[in-house]
């Protein structure tokens, strides 16, 4: 991560919409360097944790536009990070390509951000078969939620004048600390998916190094996509493995079934990380499922 990003960038403003797992730790970290946080959240109870950590709050619906005239424009960074809100394939959309329009729309009418950073997903890759999938691979024939993302991702390349420079990032799986979803099925004895399959992670905190990484990129550097993901893409088999013996428990049953909410098994692929490497110097603190879950579960 850049020392620049946390020394000498105090003052700034940042706006953040859908102000969760993600978000709530780049606000915490801005706040601790000074910076002015406003967040965006429709949930009352994030929001009172959020205040209580000195950031500023607006409760409203992301999709509409009614908090437009609360939140004023031209911050020097804006960072979307929604989630789908459940509801289905409706809740993607309203998520992600309403919530997408209307930032725009605040943007350009209320003044545009410095650098807007939108945090998308890997699933908009459809590739299979144990192969590297950079940005440059193929997005055709992905699922409805997936051609969501992409929409998402199309609005805001063609978003002229809500932004000087704009950046996406496709997330591999996320996890770390209080995200234990695959720590409990194995506790629980019966796992998602298949065990041949690759597993695609990347930590919370490797995900805000990303955002802080972007956010202190050199000029030049703009107007991109790039995945985030960890360096060891493993078998699911070998990270299951690895957990149950440093849980103690028998190696768990893979249901070769999707996990629930998802309407297809994960593909099996290496998600490649060199672009965003080559172009920031960002580099994973857990550079593997062992680094990272062993930060969880170590006491």
């Amino acid at each position: 991560m850049s020392t620049a990003a946390h020394g000498n960038f105090s003052g700034k403003r940042l706006v953040i919409f859908g102000c969760g797992y993600v978000g709530a730790e780049v606000a915490r970290q801005a706040v601790a360097r000074g910076w002015r946080v406003v967040a965006l959240t429709r949930n009352e109870g994030k929001a009172a944790t959020l205040r209580a950590d000195g950031i500023e709050v607006v409760v409203a619906d992301l999709a509409g536009d009614a908090w437009h005239a609360r939140i004023a424009g031209g911050a020097d960074f804006v960072l979307d990070c929604v989630s789908s809100g459940g509801a289905g394939t409706e809740g993607y959309r309203r998520s992600y390509v309403d919530g997408m329009t209307s930032v725009l729309a605040w943007a350009r009418t209320r003044g545009a951000a410095g650098t807007l950073v939108y945090t998308g997903s890997t699933s908009v890759y459809p590739q299979d078969g144990g192969g590297r999938v950079d940005e440059n691979a193929s997005t055709d024939g992905v699922a409805e939620r997936a051609k969501i993302l992409l929409e998402a991702e199309a609005l805001l390349r063609a978003g002229v004048g809500a932004s000087g420079r704009w950046f996406v990032l496709r997330l591999a799986g996320i996890y770390g600390p209080g995200r234990h979803h695959l720590i409990n099925q194995v506790r629980a004895g019966e796992v998602a998916g298949r065990g041949a399959h690759r597993l695609n992670l990347i930590h919370r905190d490797d995900i805000v190094a990303a955002v802080w990484a972007l956010f202190d990129a050199a000029p030049e550097v703009a107007n991109e996509i790039f995945n985030v993901a960890d360096d060891g893409a493993a078998p699911k088999a070998e990270v299951v493995a690895w957990l149950a013996s440093r849980l103690g428990v028998a190696v768990p049953r893979f249901t070769g079934e999707p996990a629930a909410g998802r309407r297809a098994v994960t593909p099996d692929r290496v998600i490649a990380n060199e672009k965003l490497r080559a172009a920031v110097g960002w580099r994973p603190r857990y550079p593997s499922f062992r680094e990272g879950y062993e930060k969880i579960l170590s006491p």
